[in-house]
């Protein structure tokens, strides 16, 4: 069965009401906005070669290539929800979040950075 979508007009209402307030928001805003990113990246960059988490809210895997099929995924990208947002709004770039040890990726394939911004989450339509 597969997940729940968020709808669009409620992800774009999370993720500006997280951005307005980032070091603020409440765990609810947090996790829509989080889940709609993902849920946004899965759509945008389908595939099994990466798994990328924001614990506790969800993962998503994405970009074609070679899948695992058990145990831990060779390519693993982990951050928390609001470095994901501050990543995916542009307001923080990918580098200088993997170098402040905020992100956290391991594997060949596991550097996101040409994925982000990511024009939906910075102009919401």
């Amino acid at each position: 069965m597969p997940r729940p979508r968020i709808p669009q007009l409620d992800g774009e209402a999370a993720l500006a009401a997280a951005l307005a307030d980032l070091d603020g928001a409440d765990r609810a805003t947090l996790a829509t906005a989080s889940r709609y990113v993902l849920q946004v990246l899965g759509d945008e960059h389908p595939g099994r070669s990466v798994e990328l988490r924001v614990p506790p809210f969800g993962a998503v895997q994405l970009i074609a290539g070679p899948r695992h099929t058990r145990g831990t995924p060779p390519n693993v990208v982990e951050m928390d929800a609001r470095t994901l947002i501050a990543v995916a709004s542009g307001r923080e770039e990918w580098a200088g979040a993997v170098r402040d040890a905020r992100i956290h990726a391991s594997g060949s394939r596991s550097d996101l950075s040409a994925l982000f911004p990511i024009a939906q989450v910075n102009q919401p339509q």
